[in-house]
């Protein structure tokens, strides 16, 4: 089975907000080129798709737009390559190497999980929640900035029940951010493993 990795930046004081954390640098973008490049796939709701698809699709013309520097290619190949699902309600299709998941959440991840491959990538904010309350996060990955938002949608608020997780990797950047990757405790037992 495919384990399902939720990750997401993250400020100090758990906004989730993509313009609240800092921006971007090449020691960042290296480290979420790699974690993409790990994901057999990637999920997204329809906000999350239709933010990613607008600035990371390569335009028509094949060419990446002046503003996207070159420390900045190699995360934005790796995401406009990748196999992406769309979890909406709403939109009549996508592109961009998607296709689009309908139905029941919980039922049609299920399925995905249990197809062969190394895993799965889910990030933005309303889809992971819904994902959270049903157990289907296998392992959840913040890249907490030092910064205080005071402001803008937390991470994961109105979670129905509290998950126990332990932490199965930490790593320190330059910029002072840290990578937390955890996993949830299942009935009681703990099975730490640093990698």
């Amino acid at each position: 089975m495919r384990p399902l990795r939720y990750s997401i930046n993250v400020t100090l004081d758990g906004c989730c907000h993509h313009e609240a954390g800092l921006p971007p640098d090449e020691e960042s973008m290296r480290y979420w080129t790699a974690q993409l490049e790990r994901a057999d796939a990637l999920l997204f709701g329809r906000v999350t798709y239709e933010m990613m698809a607008s600035a990371w699709q390569k335009p028509a013309t094949g060419t990446w737009p002046g503003w996207l520097g070159d420390w900045q290619k190699p995360f934005a190949e790796t995401i406009d390559r990748a196999k992406k699902y769309v979890v909406s309600s709403t939109l009549s299709g996508v592109d961009w190497n998607a296709e689009l998941v309908r139905g029941d959440v919980g039922q049609a991840v299920q399925r995905l999980k249990q197809e062969p491959g190394e895993g799965l990538w889910v990030g933005g904010v309303t889809l992971p929640l819904a994902l959270a309350d049903l157990g289907l996060i296998d392992e959840y990955e913040f890249l907490v900035q030092p910064v205080l938002a005071g402001h803008g949608p937390t991470l994961l608020a109105g979670l129905r029940e509290r998950i126990q997780l332990e932490v199965v990797n930490r790593h320190e950047f330059r910029s002072g951010a840290v990578a937390l990757r955890y996993r949830p405790v299942r009935s009681g037992l703990s099975s730490v493993t640093l990698v």
